[in-house]
C-alpha cells in the first residue's frame, strides 16, 4: 500500500513538474503578430519602406524603417520607448544599437527596455541571406524576447 501512495505521489510530482516546465518555456516566444505595411507616407531620402508590428489589439505598434546602407540593409525598430537596428549585410542578420546619430529616444531609456544578454544573444540570428519579409518575421518574432520582462506591456 505504501508502495503505491509513494509511486502515485511521485507520478505527480514529475507531471507537475513537467508541467509547469512546459509552461514557463512557453513564455514569449509563442507571442502572435501582425505586420503592416504603412503606404503614402513620405519617407525622405534615407528610408525605403515602413511596416508596423503589432502584437495585441492594443494600439501599441513597433514601428521598422528599411534603409539601405553602404554594407547592406538596416531595419530600424522604434516605439516611444527604445530603439534597436536590425542588420542584414555580408555577416549575416542580427540586432544592434541604433547609430547615436539617428537615435530619438534617450540611451538611458533605451537601455532600461532593453536586455543587455538578448542584445548578445541575437547578434546573429542567421548568417544567410533574408528577404524583407523574412527579415520582419525574424524581428517580429524575436524582438519580445529582446525586452527585459517589466517593460512587455511595452509591445502587448
Amino acid at each position: 500500500m505504501k508502495t503505491s501512495t509513494i509511486r502515485f505521489a511521485v507520478i505527480a510530482v514529475l507531471f507537475f513538474v513537467s508541467s509547469v516546465s512546459f509552461a514557463a518555456s512557453t513564455g514569449k516566444a509563442n507571442a502572435e503578430f501582425e505586420i503592416t505595411p504603412v503606404e503614402n507616407l513620405h519617407l525622405g531620402k534615407s528610408v525605403e519602406k515602413v511596416w508596423t508590428i503589432n502584437y495585441s489589439q492594443l494600439d501599441k505598434p513597433v514601428t521598422i524603417a528599411l534603409r539601405t546602407v553602404a554594407t547592406g540593409k538596416e531595419y530600424v525598430v522604434r516605439t516611444n520607448f527604445f530603439e534597436v537596428v536590425y542588420v542584414a549585410d555580408n555577416n549575416g542578420f542580427g540586432v544592434r544599437k541604433l547609430d547615436p546619430s539617428i537615435k530619438e529616444v534617450p540611451e538611458n531609456i533605451t537601455s532600461s527596455v532593453l536586455n543587455k544578454q538578448e542584445m548578445k544573444n541575437q547578434r546573429t540570428l542567421t548568417t544567410k541571406e533574408v528577404s524583407d519579409a523574412y527579415a520582419l518575421e525574424l524581428i517580429a518574432s524575436n524582438l519580445p524576447e529582446l525586452l527585459n520582462d517589466p517593460y512587455l506591456h511595452l509591445i502587448y
